[in-house]
């Protein structure tokens, strides 16, 4: 199975604590693959709902084809997510009942085909990103200490 990664939401590992995971296939129409194909996506500030026992995504926003016509797809449109049902209702649930925000973490191609990998997140207080940097900035000076070390034999 052959992956290419589009783009990730690096931001949503420093807003939320990712508890699961989830592929799901989108719909898209005209020009978008073509768009998604040259790597003009943005999943900053996307985000999943559910609405009338459907999902969606908003907010995704996937550039217009520069070769296009007239014809060319709405770049912020919401995208419908493909998932079962059973994968809709669990993930309902625990949104609604939970306080989990279901956000999407990657956009890749698998076998020809655009997935997105949405996460179910809690979200971080502002002491818990704090906390994160900390170990993020000592891993770094070990891993620079090791690596100096390693130089000087």
């Amino acid at each position: 199975m052959s992956e290419k990664l589009i783009c990730a939401n690096k931001k949503a590992f420093h807003d939320y604590f990712i508890e699961d995971r989830l592929e799901a296939g989108m719909v898209l129409q005209g020009t978008e693959v073509k768009s998604l194909r040259a790597g003009k996506a943005n999943l900053s500030d996307a985000f999943m709902m559910v609405r009338d026992g459907e999902a969606f995504l908003h907010n995704l926003n996937i550039s217009h084809y520069e070769f296009g016509n007239r014809q060319n797809h709405d770049p912020d449109r919401k995208r419908k997510l493909l998932l079962h049902r059973k994968e809709i209702d669990r993930l309902y649930g625990r949104i609604r009942e939970q306080g989990f925000s279901a956000i999407p973490l990657r956009l890749y191609f698998k076998n020809g085909l655009v997935k997105v990998e949405i996460g179910l997140g809690k979200g971080k207080k502002h002491h818990d990103k704090r906390e994160d940097m900390k170990k993020k900035d000592t891993q770094r000076e070990i891993s620079q200490a090791l690596k100096s070390r390693n130089r000087d034999r």
